[in-house]
């Protein structure tokens, strides 16, 4: 791209999937504006583009900045993501993954966005009935986490039926891993997530890693989930915005590798990548965890030509143990 770089308002773009995104988005000409309030974000994650500090339910704050800024698209990261907290407070998730997000959309067809990329989540399928899951599987969220990621699923359908609004909703699987080049990685708190907290376990940062559940219907007992390394889902992402741009038809696509991994055996690797003992304290079964999650996921590579870089657990696991190391924020 030669001359003014195009600008892309990236919300929640200082988290730890949205930090990736931006970066990708800077090395490929583009201009990310992240937009954040930093209340699950880091400042120090803005590495790439602009940080503007605010919230989607600061309407007016969001105006100015879309006005000023006139972006050609939208990329939305900007939501609660723990399922348990969703269920003890589900006002607080519809208000912030739905109302504030209808604000977004909003505000973006009054300044002509171009494109929308939406955050989504394999939460939207409940539990599945076939595996691995296609797109066009039945969509019966079980918790309210799911069920607010698949009311703006619903919401964008609409809006592009009746206002045109290009969008692709990416629906994630298990983002995992971290930059290869050590500048990012994924620090929520409180962190729930599978590898980050095997590691922080290896590096003594937790007494014990807690697996819940033993006895599922898989080899070893342990669930199985479809990691898919953050870089690659980065890359969903920008291949995502190029079809919008380029005039690619508005889709629903599933973000993983097609193959899933059970939790002991990301235990072992995990153990192999870092060479230390990970105690482990088996616990029950927690309620609306299914068997087993894996993507059917041809339809990206169909249609994006998305073809994965880092589909290697250990290598997912490796640059995860690096960021953990040399932890920066």
């Amino acid at each position: 791209m030669t001359g003014r770089k195009p600008k892309i308002l990236v919300a929640g773009g200082a988290g730890y999937i949205g930090s990736h995104v931006a970066k990708a988005l800077a090395r490929k000409g583009f201009e990310p504006l992240v937009y954040d309030d930093l209340s699950s974000g880091h400042r120090e994650a803005v590495l790439y583009g602009r940080l503007i500090e605010g919230s989607l339910a600061n309407r007016k704050r969001l105006q100015a900045l879309l006005e000023a800024e006139r972006p050609i698209a939208i990329m939305h990261f900007a939501a609660f993501i723990v399922v348990s907290e969703s269920v003890s407070h589900p006002l607080r998730y519809y208000r912030n993954n739905l109302a504030e997000t209808i604000t977004l959309l909003e505000e973006a067809l009054r300044v002509g966005v171009k494109a929308f990329i939406f955050s989504s989540s394999a939460a939207v399928y409940g539990n599945p009935e076939q595996i691995p899951i296609p797109e066009e599987h039945p969509l019966r969220p079980i918790n309210p986490y799911g069920a607010s990621k698949l009311f703006v699923e619903r919401i964008l359908s609409d809006c592009h039926q009746a206002y045109g609004l290009p969008y692709v909703s990416l629906r994630y699987f298990n983002a995992a891993g971290a930059d290869p080049e050590g500048h990012l990685g994924e620090a929520h708190e409180p962190e729930t997530h599978l590898i980050p907290l095997l590691l922080q376990t290896a590096l003594g940062k937790r007494r014990t890693f807690q697996l819940y559940g033993t006895d599922y219907p898989t080899p070893d007992g342990s669930c199985i989930r479809d990691f898919i390394h953050v870089e690659d889902l980065a890359r969903v992402h920008l291949l995502a915005l190029e079809h919008l741009l380029s005039g690619g038809e508005s889709l629903v696509l599933n973000c993983g590798y097609g193959h899933g991994y059970s939790v002991r055996e990301v235990l072992e690797c995990a153990k192999r990548v870092t060479g230390r003992s990970i105690p482990v304290e088996e616990r029950p079964r927690r309620p609306g965890d299914p068997p087993e999650l894996v993507a059917a996921c041809d339809k990206a590579r169909r249609l994006l030509g998305f073809s994965p870089r880092f589909d290697d657990l250990e290598f997912i696991l490796r640059t995860a143990w690096q960021w953990e190391i040399n932890r920066r924020y």
